[in-house]
């Protein structure tokens, strides 16, 4: 049976994840831990998070055995990074007054409301004049900018939910695999080798999020 492993690094959200993977397949293990050599021995690891980043780092950064499992663990075997877990990947973020990221990807975490295009491309979005509203929640678009194993029966532009009001602005235009406009537009999913990531929740939305779950459980780790 395979064992996936949802870290636990002092953030929200955790159980949700665990109930829909479960949900998805019926001959795997799914667990929650922050024990270091639970997580270095999965099959599969989530790294999920909803609230700070600053919370994430300080749960990560206090436990060096925690830190060197998700370190060995982020360069073998398929991993899904979820809202932080997407973020955490990247250079730095903004949160926090600034928070030094893992660096697996490449590019920054930014607030929405820093950003002259959030106002004018709100008037869009919104319908009105005005600024959109942070955090960004709700249902948005997701466009695919790479074919990736875990879009396996996610229609280009389909729906996702997202609660944020950090974005990713990513460098390196092989590491988006789909994008999103609030605003500006962002990253709305990334990855590289066996990391995929995305800003929004997949157990929050429904059938294309169970599905992304499925792919992920049925993914080799390989890209």
């Amino acid at each position: 049976m395979a064992r996936i492993v949802i870290a636990d690094l002092g953030t929200g959200n955790l159980r949700s994840v665990s109930k829909a993977l479960a949900f998805v397949s019926s001959d795997t293990e799914v667990s929650i831990t922050a024990q270091a050599d639970i997580i270095e021995s999965a099959d599969y690891l989530v790294l999920p998070g909803q609230g700070a980043i600053g919370t994430w780092f300080n749960q990560l950064n206090s436990d060096t055995a925690l830190k060197t499992a998700v370190s060995r663990r982020l360069n073998d075997g398929p991993v899904l990074g979820i809202c932080l877990g997407l973020q955490a990947l990247y250079d730095h973020s903004e949160e926090n007054g600034g928070t030094q990221a893992l660096g697996i990807l490449s590019g920054r975490v930014k607030h929405f409301s820093t950003h002259p295009q959030h106002q004018i491309a709100g008037q869009t979005n919104a319908g009105k004049t005005g600024k959109l509203k942070i955090p960004h929640m709700g249902w948005n678009q997701v466009s695919k900018c790479i074919d990736h194993p875990l879009w396996h029966g996610i229609d280009d532009n389909e729906w996702f939910y997202f609660v944020h009001s950090y974005y990713v602005e990513s460098d390196i235009k092989n590491q988006v695999m789909g994008e999103c406009q609030y605003g500006n537009r962002f990253t709305a999913a990334a990855g590289s080798r066996n990391i995929f990531a995305t800003q929004f929740h997949p157990e929050k939305s429904q059938h294309a999020g169970l599905q992304m779950l499925k792919n992920f459980i049925n993914w080799n780790g390989s890209f």
